[in-house]
């Protein structure tokens, strides 16, 4: 389907929550199989793109409470190894696209923090190339070229509530009862997303374990769910922190005093969320949050991307 081609876009890509993660046995492929419920939250960077005859270019610019305040800003690269790039990249030899863009990325989502901000820049990139070019491509496609990108991308195009299995890229539309808030704080430290699935395989919990949180896990697109009943699901990372467990304890006990109802940590971490209580100002509970850790209050949200054409 053809589509007028804007002069320039704007997309509110917005970060995810896992609302429950279970990991299961290494696949022959080298993946684990996973089960997880993603959901897209109010969190979210912002990509400005503008179309240019040929090639790519990026531009970053941090904004938030999560502005790095060291050299971690590195964690992010500004060169072709940036996700937003490989898409790009990636969308052109596909499908034929022979125009470029310059991009321009602002940062809110934090690196390595398991709320899939790179993910959600690369769906973004996807999204507002098929504007330029002027066609949407498949479903099929659309999907393919996510995934090929990394397993969160495929949800980030979705968004919304999911139920994401296989890689996490078996994505499966869940009903949220009503939205809900969180608290989400992000501590000094990070996870290794490699190094915790090596110490899931050393420890290995067991087919046992799997196969239920599978079974309960499929259960959920049966009815409209709450966070509550997702998060049962619990988080098998929890287990493999290591030296950071109890910094993790710690911050999940502080927020627990805060008032929050449940507490988890969203994908690998570091990132740490808690439910806040219906009813009850957000301000208040996290006044009460004793840290210095920064935090912001999050929202739960319909889609993952928003794009406007602008003048």
């Amino acid at each position: 389907m053809s589509h007028a081609r804007p002069r320039r876009l704007r997309v509110t890509a917005r970060a995810k929550l896992n609302l429950g993660l279970a990991v299961g046995p290494v696949r022959p492929d080298g993946f684990h199989d996973l089960a997880t419920v993603f959901q897209s939250i109010s969190l979210a960077d912002t990509l400005e793109v503008r179309p240019r005859p040929r090639g790519f270019s990026l531009a970053i610019r941090w904004e938030g409470p999560f502005r790095p305040r060291t050299a971690r800003r590195g964690a992010i690269p500004a060169g072709s190894a940036n996700l937003v790039l490989r898409a790009a990249r990636r969308f052109a030899e596909r499908t034929g696209f022979a125009g470029g863009a310059r991009f321009r990325l602002i940062k809110r989502i934090p690196a390595q923090a398991g709320l899939g901000g790179g993910s959600a820049d690369a769906a973004a990139a996807l999204l507002a190339l098929e504007r330029l070019a002027g066609r949407t491509p498949s479903r099929a496609l659309r999907l393919d070229l996510a995934a090929g990108l990394g397993s969160d991308v495929p949800f980030a195009v979705l968004g919304g509530t999911a139920l994401g299995l296989g890689r996490g890229e078996r994505l499966t539309r869940l009903r949220l009862e009503r939205p809900f808030r969180a608290l989400l704080v992000v501590p000094t430290w990070r996870v290794a997303t490699a190094d915790a699935f090596h110490q899931i395989d050393r420890k290995r919990f067991g087919l046992t374990d799997w196969n239920a949180n599978l079974r309960s896990a499929r259960r959920l697109g049966r009815a409209p769910i709450g966070p509550g009943r997702a998060l049962r699901l619990g988080n098998v990372f929890e287990d493999v922190l290591g030296q950071k467990r109890e910094a993790f304890l710690s911050l999940r006990g502080r927020l627990l005093d805060a008032g929050v109802t449940s507490v988890s940590l969203s994908g690998s971490g570091s990132a740490v969320f808690g439910i806040l209580p219906p009813g009850v100002p957000s301000h208040v509970v996290a006044g009460r949050f004793n840290g210095v850790e920064p935090r912001v209050v999050v929202r739960s949200q319909r889609t993952g991307m928003r794009i406007e054409i602008l003048p």
